[in-house]
């Protein structure tokens, strides 16, 4: 779920300076000059056309470099369930080059500039662009192609690791979504016991190793939904179920529609 808190613009002349902790996610797009993030020793410089993710209960302190810098930030709740910071299982927050997702990024732009100016519907069409912003940033980061630079503390730096080791297990559910998926073949996979397995899964990613094959299920049958090349009956085959019932009921509590009025 996301909610939009605020989405504004705003210019700063030289020997601005901030020094902050958000109670919320925020993106910064810079439109014009360079800005310096300093999170405990760390440096980070953000240049015009980038983009900075910070998340909740990061401190910083932001300064411009050079003359001035103007800037759009939207600050939003991103949320799953009762997991408030669940972005910060990824190493997402951090600086954001304009050449990593610039489809989604012009997309976010103009959603934001739309909401400034009170055009109907823009909540609906900013929240849309986040999510696919967000989709994009978590598809790099799965590919490895990007990794967020602020950690803030060791404890956080232990989450990221700890989430890091259950990569093989995500490999493999994503692998075998076609078939029923035991949690003890994964707590083995991850070299645990079942009971530990499933406690960590849940510090680590946020929520149970049931209700991420649950949502992987549904992701997929969302895509080939859409596809409109597989029939139900393929689809549930397709996903591990035993039948079209079961699918179809699975589907519509996950969606509140059914999969045969979907899309």
């Amino acid at each position: 779920m996301i909610r939009i808190n605020i989405c504004l613009e705003t210019a700063h002349l030289n020997a601005w300076a901030e020094s902050k902790q958000h109670q919320d996610y925020a993106f910064w797009y810079i439109h014009e000059g360079q800005i310096e993030i300093r999170i405990f020793d760390q440096i980070h410089i953000a240049r015009e056309g980038d983009l900075i993710l910070f998340s909740p209960k990061v401190a910083y302190t932001a300064t411009n470099i050079g003359a001035s810098c103007r800037f759009t930030f939207t600050h939003f709740n991103f949320s799953l369930g009762d997991q408030l910071s669940i972005l910060d299982n990824f190493q997402l927050p951090g600086v954001i080059s304009s050449s990593l997702a610039p489809e989604e990024i012009c997309l976010f732009i103009d959603s934001c500039e739309q909401y400034k100016s009170g055009a109907m519907m823009s909540t609906i069409r900013l929240q849309g662009a986040l999510t696919i912003l967000i989709s994009k940033l978590l598809e790099c980061y799965e590919l490895g192609i990007y990794r967020g630079g602020f950690t803030n503390n060791m404890s956080e730096r232990k989450r990221i690791t700890s989430f890091q080791k259950l990569q093989p297990v995500f490999q493999f559910i994503r692998e075998h979504l076609h078939q029923p998926i035991r949690i003890e073949e994964l707590a083995e996979l991850a070299g645990m016991s079942e009971k530990y397995f499933i406690v960590y899964f849940k510090q680590a990613a946020g929520f149970t190793p049931g209700l991420y094959i649950y949502q992987m299920k549904m992701n997929r049958a969302r895509k080939l939904l859409y596809s409109k090349r597989y029939s139900i009956k393929q689809i549930a085959g397709m996903l591990g179920y035993p039948d079209p019932y079961s699918f179809s009921k699975a589907f519509k509590k996950y969606y509140n529609v059914p999969p045969s009025q979907f899309g």
